[in-house]
């Protein structure tokens, strides 16, 4: 077991599935929001101004690499995330762990800490997770 999956309390997402781009992701935000959905309806949830054309390309490509998948059945394709949005962090945080921290949680959350951009709101959530976790160590 790793220092990710000790934090976390579970196993590392499959490393095999692609990590997505920047555009990508931000596609597949509209989708974890918004539901399945056409390419117009995604391109309209976009806050860049992507043109149709360009998200379509997009989509198709995300299709080809597994990230999202096709309902073909009407005219207007829609389409949906194929992992949650859960599922996809895990596996980004669990990335950048393994990238710039050598695998130490430990690190990564001082330099988060550090960065000085948490809220009360969000320290007092991290500090409930962290009591869960060590409760459920101990069991």
């Amino acid at each position: 077991m790793n220092s990710y999956d000790e934090y976390m309390g579970t196993t590392k997402p499959n490393p095999t599935l692609p990590r997505p781009t920047e555009s990508e992701l931000a596609i597949l935000r509209v989708l974890w929001s918004q539901g399945p959905s056409t390419v117009r309806e995604v391109q309209t949830g976009l806050a860049s101004g992507s043109g149709y054309t360009t998200v379509l390309k997009l989509m198709q490509i995300m299709a080809e690499k597994g990230l999202v998948e096709r309902d073909e059945q009407a005219r207007a394709h829609v389409y949906k995330p194929r992992l949650e949005r859960d599922h996809t962090e895990r596996q980004l945080v669990g990335d950048l762990l393994q990238r710039a921290f050598g695998g130490s949680a430990t690190r990564m959350m001082m330099q988060l800490l550090r960065s000085g951009d948490t809220s009360a709101d969000e320290l007092a959530e991290l500090r409930l997770m962290l009591d869960e976790h060590q409760r459920r160590q101990g069991e």
